[in-house]
């Protein structure tokens, strides 16, 4: 079977492929960038992806501590720097570096990079008194970044629409992406998010698109979602993961997937060998929903939305 590939366009006309197959968060995450905890692992499967067809879409952030394997897997492949799509982000929450613009010159330094595709502000919890800044002067920093070329289309990830508001108010350039928890456990990271980035043409994108997954959930209430799922995987003769994937991608939101294992990357970027009917994705879409919100991530912030999350 020929492959084939499938992109969303950015508000700004650029187009971005339609899935990350390789994210150097979540399961590669570290507290600390030393020689000991460097992952061989990761450049491992960093260097894998790189060897897939067509434009393949990695995903890492400055808080991640995962430069290093980038920079190393970089530097080994022959896959030509347009046939990558990378994304960074700036985490607010920690002073790793002092502002947006240090953060992604000093990520292009240690990566070898001229350019970054993408760059997020990671979460919208900044302020002058903490960080120095405020969101509105972060995004400020994204914009002047952009018009450099330093950033070849600019977002936000985890923001709620009180966040997103705050940022179109003042923005010469408008987010192209926002970047939030989303699975078929989890359709609303914060209240009507998705609607309204939907509305206002922002890009979403999913990390934990597999929260069903990899904490499945063996109770009564669940199972007629996942026999569901089972049944679509016989039909389409495809993994679960590739299904909840493809349902994330034909919610119109670019899923962010990662694995150690190079089959499940290789299926990622296979993803659009198949398709869903309507009724199936809506199908997944209103058995997710009969679930309890399941947040892997940001608990502490956003736990306060569960009861709003699984709300369409």
């Amino acid at each position: 079977m020929s492959f084939h590939q499938e992109f969303f366009t950015l508000n700004n006309g650029k187009k971005i492929p339609a899935v990350a197959v390789i994210g150097t968060g979540t399961k590669w995450f570290k507290k600390e960038e030393t020689d000991a905890t460097f992952s061989h692992e990761l450049v491992k499967q960093i260097e894998y992806a790189l060897t897939l067809p067509g434009l393949v879409h990695v995903d890492h952030a400055e808080v991640y501590r995962t430069y290093p394997e980038l920079a190393e897997a970089l530097k080994n492949t022959k896959k030509a720097r347009n046939e990558i799509f990378i994304t960074d982000k700036y985490f607010v929450q920690e002073k790793i570096t002092s502002d947006p613009k240090e953060g992604l010159y000093t990520g292009l330094k240690r990566t070898g990079l001229d350019y970054v595709d993408l760059y997020l502000l990671h979460s919208p919890f900044s302020s002058k008194e903490k960080n120095g800044f405020t969101i509105e002067e972060a995004w400020a920093q994204l914009e002047e970044l952009y018009q450099e070329g330093k950033a070849k289309n600019i977002g936000v990830s985890n923001f709620r629409v009180e966040d997103l508001e705050k940022i179109l108010k003042v923005a010469k350039v408008k987010p192209q992406v926002n970047q939030i928890e989303f699975s078929a456990f989890l359709q609303n990271q914060t209240p009507g998010i998705v609607k309204f980035s939907q509305d206002n043409n922002i890009q979403l994108e999913a990390y934990a698109p597999l929260g069903p997954l990899s904490k499945r959930d063996e109770s009564e209430q669940a199972k007629p979602f996942y026999n569901y799922l089972k049944g679509l995987t016989e039909k389409y003769n495809k993994t679960e993961a590739q299904v909840l994937l493809r349902w994330v991608t034909k919610r119109g939101i670019l899923p962010v997937t990662t694995s150690g294992q190079p089959k499940r990357i290789e299926d990622a970027q296979n993803l659009f060998s198949f398709d869903l009917a309507q009724d199936e994705v809506d199908e997944i879409t209103r058995l997710g929903l009969t679930h309890p919100a399941l947040r892997l991530y940001w608990n502490p912030l956003y736990d306060q939305y569960n009861t709003e999350s699984q709300k369409p």
